[in-house]
């Protein structure tokens, strides 16, 4: 909170002083952070590069058809030969012609054919369409937010609070809040069978049919756990309580965002099945805006402001009606799906793909 008492002039040189001291404590922390990060980064890539195959080719189908043998009473056919002679399908067994997989050295190549079939901008401007869609929406705030909130803004403030009166942790240990997202990751991973399972009960209820919302109960616990975290994070940084508070608060935070990354993402590829590349796309763009726009004057916020103002306040307001969104999509989730399939823009899709890539 300001200091009462304090003139703007100085109010800002504590500011100028504390920001100076945050970065003097976190210079050498970022370079180390980053001489990881390439040296992570790089075995990733090759490691990509040896074993993630490009698919974006055309496997065409060989064009001869064997010859039709017997196989016991019943006539075995390819799959041209049913097309084109009308074959009731019945009385064939339908043989499926496999292209021959590309050898292990012509999967390495760095390039792969030019589809011809799909126009280039036309690609791009349909990824960005998906940001009308409110179910990918959703799961582009849910990113964003949680990332902003895990990414940025707990480890820039935690390292400064911890290391001041009355804790005095050494500059080495400011950053021991990752084991606070170990323990609230590790706690939720148990949990990850639980949408599926859900579902598949509601599908039975409902005569084997399955929808895209059935899913979704299991955010109930994460939707209200999350913010509560915050809370918790933003009194103790705040009043200056106990440490355990702020592991306690990432705990929560981190707990609920599982959930939220895992089963929204879930939700949004089962609502929408065809064309998930372009989707994820857009779900790549806005979730890094979105957690950049949280984290980039947390400082100059939390100085201004308070810890309790803005972390227990406005963000966990934030958080709080992002989540609280499960409850639309719930309810009327499956005429949001109907109403959309009837718009311009499924008639746009429907009028521009030319291959629906399916996941």
């Amino acid at each position: 909170m300001p200091l009462l008492g304090v003139d703007r002039t100085t109010l800002r040189r504590i500011h100028a002083g504390r920001r100076l001291f945050m970065e003097t404590l976190t210079g050498r922390w970022i370079i180390s952070f980053f001489y990881v990060e390439v040296a992570f980064a790089g075995a990733l890539l090759v490691l990509a590069f040896l074993f993630v195959e490009e698919t974006s080719y055309k496997r065409n189908t060989p064009n001869f058809s064997p010859t039709p043998s017997v196989v016991g009473e019943k006539k075995v056919f390819s799959q041209d030969d049913v097309e084109k002679e009308k074959v009731p399908v019945g009385q064939v067994e339908v043989q499926t012609l496999v292209p021959p997989r590309r050898s292990f050295l012509s999967t390495l190549k760095p390039w792969s054919a030019i589809d011809r079939d799909e126009e280039f901008f036309m690609t791009i401007a349909r990824s960005f369409t998906y940001f009308l869609v409110p179910s990918v929406l959703w799961v582009v705030t849910s990113f964003g937010i949680y990332i902003g909130l895990g990414a940025l803004v707990f480890n820039f403030t935690f390292p400064l609070k911890i290391v001041e009166a009355p804790y005095n942790w050494s500059a080495q240990n400011a950053g021991l809040i990752a084991v606070a997202n170990i323990i609230g990751y590790g706690l939720a991973v148990p949990f990850t069978f639980t949408s599926d399972r859900l579902a598949a009960h509601l599908t039975k209820r409902n005569g084997g049919i399955r929808e895209a919302e059935m899913r979704l109960g299991v955010l109930i616990p994460a939707a209200i756990i999350a913010p509560c975290g915050l809370v918790v994070y933003g009194l103790t940084a705040q009043r200056n309580l106990h440490w355990v508070g702020y592991f306690a608060g990432v705990v929560m935070v981190d707990w609920g965002s599982y959930f939220f990354f895992t089963f929204t993402l879930a939700y949004a590829i089962d609502s929408y099945t065809a064309n998930t590349s372009e989707m994820l796309i857009a779900m790549c763009v806005g979730k890094q805006l979105i957690s950049f726009a949280f984290g980039i004057y947390v400082l100059d916020w939390v100085f201004e402001s308070g810890y309790a103002v803005i972390i227990a306040g406005i963000f966990c307001g934030v958080l709080f009606a992002n989540n609280l969104v499960l409850v639309p999509f719930m309810v009327f989730g499956k005429r949001i799906r109907v109403f959309y399939a009837n718009t311009w823009l499924a008639r746009m899709h429907k009028r521009t793909v030319k291959q629906v890539m399916a996941h």
